[in-house]
């Protein structure tokens, strides 16, 4: 599972890191990169029809599927005559290693002990942020020419030895050999459930990621050009402010199963959403605290609100609850980046486009904090009854 999130992230990090190097040699602007980040997102649609598969005939075929097919078509961008080929290649290569994370997150809730989900979620999440840093890292390949980003792309096919990993050592989740073959009433019941309870929780996805997509894509232009930033020096900003987050992970994953997930992703998620948005209004060390504190924030809240998304919803619905929920979060993005990206075209500074953008998160953690049920010490089975019926 964490070579399989390892992948995942990898491959959902690319393009974010190097649309700005891309966009310079095909010569798009910085609205044109916010349309092309946004149909990336957009395509988060491919995603449902797997994941509804998944639920049907199991997590394990699917996420070997994934493992393989994502980093093949992601590695294609190297080979892009235009900046539209790039982002058709990622616009596919980007949803299927999402349905990997997806499916990972599924398999880490449904296998974990009732005291462990969140601290596992956290768990994965800190070995994901690695293959995100190897993204980030391989970044000054693209320093080496107008071209080179390219380079970067072609380095995901490393990738494919986790697929080969996953081929002989990932089992099936127990869960669904156990819930998938139920009766028609269960499945009316499942459904229920899963209406019952979605729109608050792609209420929330929705307005965060408003935020979150927005800042994580316009981060490195802001830093290459009103800072002057090499991408070597992006590299190291981003792997600096981004490495102490994997303490909040653990961290709040042993708070959120020991003390409770709401209170704590509803006070930390506004409070990082703040602390980076100042980051864009700073500079020199102020710049790399707040930016780093704000990560430390996001980290602690992290494994709180994502083991929401497979505990709220029965078996034989949860990989589909996880596809429309990351549906939800991508479109949220996508509107940040459009709206983003031609607001700072007019003119207007990063910082203030950012701090505008702190109203999602804000809102978003008041529908946690009187909306979302408290699941920690729970069994699954608990807090969905319809995993009862048979």
């Amino acid at each position: 599972m964490a070579l399989a999130s390892m992948s995942s992230a990898f491959v959902n990090t690319l393009f974010t890191q190097t649309v700005a190097y891309a966009a310079d040699e095909f010569g798009i602007n910085n609205s044109g990169q916010g349309i092309g980040a946004a149909i990336v997102r957009w395509g988060i649609v491919i995603c449902l029809p797997i994941v509804a598969f998944a639920d049907r005939h199991g997590r394990r075929p699917t996420m070997i599927a994934m493992a393989w097919i994502a980093p093949v078509v992601c590695a294609l961008g190297a080979l892009s005559p235009s900046f539209s080929f790039l982002v058709a290649t990622q616009t596919i290569g980007r949803p299927l290693g999402l349905t990997l994370d997806i499916l990972i997150g599924v398999v880490a809730i449904e296998e974990m002990p009732r005291n462990a989900r969140a601290y596992a979620t956290g768990f994965l999440a800190v070995l994901s942020g690695l293959g995100a840093g190897i993204a980030v890292a391989s970044l000054p390949l693209a320093d080496i020419s107008d071209t080179s980003w390219r380079y970067v792309y072609v380095v995901t096919l490393v990738w494919l030895v986790v697929a080969v990993a996953l081929m002989k050592w990932l089992p099936e989740s127990q869960r669904f050999e156990k819930h998938h073959n139920i009766s028609t009433e269960a499945h009316v019941a499942a459904r229920t459930a899963l209406r019952a309870t979605i729109g608050r929780i792609c209420s929330v996805v929705f307005l965060t990621n408003l935020y979150i997509a927005t800042a994580s894509i316009f981060q490195n232009r802001y830093l290459k050009e009103d800072r002057g930033y090499s991408a070597l020096l992006v590299a190291l900003f981003t792997t600096a402010t981004s490495a102490p987050a994997s303490l909040g992970l653990i961290v709040g994953g042993r708070i959120a199963d020991e003390r409770g997930r709401r209170i704590l992703g509803a006070t930390m998620v506004p409070l990082g959403a703040l602390l980076l948005a100042l980051s864009f209004n700073t500079s020199g060390t102020t710049m790399w605290v707040v930016a780093i504190a704000g990560g430390l924030a996001f980290g602690v809240s992290y494994p709180a609100m994502a083991v929401y998304r497979g505990e709220l919803f029965p078996t034989v619905v949860r990989s589909l609850a996880g596809g429309i929920i990351m549906t939800s979060a991508l479109v949220g993005g996508s509107v940040g980046l459009i709206a983003g990206g031609r607001i700072i075209d007019t003119g207007i500074a990063y910082g203030t486009v950012m701090l505008w953008l702190v109203t999602g998160p804000v809102i978003a953690s008041l529908i946690v904090w009187f909306k979302y049920p408290e699941t920690a010490h729970l069994e699954l089975e608990e807090i969905n009854p319809a995993d009862l019926l048979r």
